[in-house]
């Protein structure tokens, strides 16, 4: 899930931004609001965590904008602004929520998992035999549970989510991992093993294929 926190208090983004990539989330930020403006129309975000006193264009006339175009992703206002009055405009504005600065980040935490459980409601991936409840966070094969890390959950869900796709390891380990710099591809290729092993496919389940020297395929038989 790709985050995008919109802050202009440096120390409250770095530590944003180190708990929730701790936390197994990609993210962006932005220092004022008419650079996170820009971002939100070129890319596509799961959820934005949201200041109120941001330079250029303040979080309330933010969220008013991007809600124009965007009525689904969700909106957390982190904010020092906490009266009655403050609270109601940043809802009526198209925020979905509203923490009070200091927050606690367990709290924060809890709540995005939350946006992402209604966002996604009972959503199911497939592959075979290989069914994923993004709700519960579950992988089944056969009906019988797998448990996977973090990062092999995501990885498995970036792949069946690009079925049919050859998805390269430069592309993976930007868009999973979130590495946008040269870096050692064959860490992926030790996930992928991992996560077969786990998921004891057979041969006639081969439903991830290598393409040498390029990425991976994830594919129906």
């Amino acid at each position: 899930m790709h985050i995008l926190i919109v802050e202009d208090e440096l120390g409250i983004v770095q530590f944003l931004e180190q708990g929730l990539r701790e936390e197994g989330y990609k993210i962006t930020t932005a220092n004022d609001g008419a650079k996170a403006f820009e971002l939100t129309q070129s890319h596509k975000f799961d959820l934005i965590l949201l200041d109120w006193m941001i330079p250029k264009i303040n979080g309330l006339e933010l969220c008013k904008a991007i809600r124009i175009k965007d009525q689904k992703t969700p909106i957390i206002f982190l904010t020092a602004k906490d009266t009655v009055q403050e609270t109601i405009e940043g809802l009526k504005a198209g925020a979905n929520d509203y923490i009070k600065k200091p927050f606690s980040f367990e709290e924060l935490v809890e709540r995005i998992k939350i946006h992402f459980r209604n966002r996604s409601g009972n959503e199911t991936l497939s592959l075979g035999t290989i069914k994923i409840d993004l709700s519960k966070h579950i992988v089944l094969k056969n009906d019988e549970e797998i448990a996977l890390t973090q990062r092999e959950f995501e990885l498995l869900v970036y792949l069946i989510r690009n079925k049919g796709r050859v998805c390269t390891r430069n592309q993976i380990l930007k868009d999973v991992w979130d590495i946008n710099f040269e870096y050692d591809t064959g860490v992926i290729d030790v996930f992928m093993n991992a996560i077969r092993k786990k998921l004891n496919l057979k041969i006639e389940e081969d439903y991830i294929k290598t393409i040498r020297s390029v990425g991976y395929i994830a594919n129906e038989l």
